[in-house]
């Protein structure tokens, strides 16, 4: 007797990513194989699922009908194996994070470090970047953001704070060269850039008036990586755009000082991001709520009320 889900899941993400190829890219297996299941499978059924053309595909009448099906039986199997795993009382399994580069680093790592510490069972592979990555198609539980979130409606959300920004320096710089205190007084400065898709972002501050006001520095020295920014900061190159919450760490050391605090506009929101589904796995629930009770005292932001979803 035939597995009956035999090729359901490959069929559903053929159609999910409605490539041969991104598929299989997504499952770890080449394009032929995928070809092959899918082939069994309709021969399997006795019915054409799919028209392929070497250029593009779609669901025949028939295919639409057994997607529907099958979308929703593998959500039953997802709630099924949720049930189970809500009577477990150690998370386990693999828990796939990504994140921003500085933000990663400095505040959500050593908290899933406390995490994997906590539950040996739970193994947590955390990529850092700043690319904007794709959480269904590349496979993540969990995804941190900072900036405005894009509408999906297959996206949950949980908002953690806001990233407010400042200007700061190494103590050694400002007493070579003074310390500006308006936008004015900025102009001349060595400025660190921070660069986004290869070119500098403008200073729109707020100046002593509350007016904002785009400074007119010219960056010598830009870096699309946070550490690059902190470390010409220190080396006491110039003036620097950090996020208020990593200034702060420094500061407290009296590595670098602040210049013009929370003066960026506007200030990023930082949510963390999941696949929406009825049943959240234990293991990213225990995730998210380690992060949501941890990562507002590390911004500086007040804690946040009740666990609530909302579309990203």
């Amino acid at each position: 007797m035939s597995d009956i889900l035999d090729g359901v899941t490959t069929f559903v993400r053929v159609v999910e990513t409605g490539s041969f190829a991104l598929a299989a890219e997504r499952m770890n297996l080449t394009r032929s194989a995928v070809g092959k299941v899918i082939v069994r499978l309709e021969k399997r059924l006795g019915v054409r699922l799919l028209n392929r053309t070497t250029r593009s595909q779609s669901l025949t009448e028939d295919g639409q009908a057994y997607y529907d099906r099958c979308v929703r039986a593998l959500a039953e199997l997802e709630a099924a194996e949720a049930d189970l795993d809500s009577g477990r009382r150690e998370p386990q399994g693999r828990l796939r994070v990504s994140v921003p580069q500085a933000f990663g680093h400095y505040c959500v790592a050593p908290v899933l470090l406390g995490l994997a510490r906590k539950h040996p069972q739970l193994k947590i592979d955390i990529s850092i970047t700043d690319r904007f990555v794709d959480v269904i198609e590349e496979g993540f539980d969990l995804v941190v953001r900072v900036g405005p979130l894009a509408d999906s409606v297959s996206l949950a959300a949980r908002k953690l704070g806001m990233q407010h920004a400042s200007i700061g320096a190494a103590p050694a710089y400002l007493a070579r060269h003074g310390t500006p205190r308006n936008v004015e007084e900025l102009r001349g400065h060595a400025v660190i850039g921070y660069l986004r898709a290869g070119s500098a972002q403008p200073w729109d501050v707020v100046d002593v008036d509350g007016q904002i006001r785009r400074a007119q520095v010219q960056p010598q020295l830009g870096f699309d990586d946070m550490k690059g920014i902190v470390d010409a900061a220190l080396a006491g190159f110039g003036l620097a755009w950090l996020p208020s919450w990593l200034l702060t760490r420094y500061e407290k050391t009296g590595e670098l000082v602040t210049v013009m605090e929370n003066c960026f506009r506007p200030a990023q929101e930082i949510h963390l991001v999941w696949p929406k589904s009825r049943y959240l796995a234990l293991k990213t629930r225990c995730a998210i709520d380690a992060l949501v009770a941890e990562i507002p005292a590390m911004i500086g932001a007040p804690a946040p009320g009740a666990p609530r979803s909302r579309d990203a």
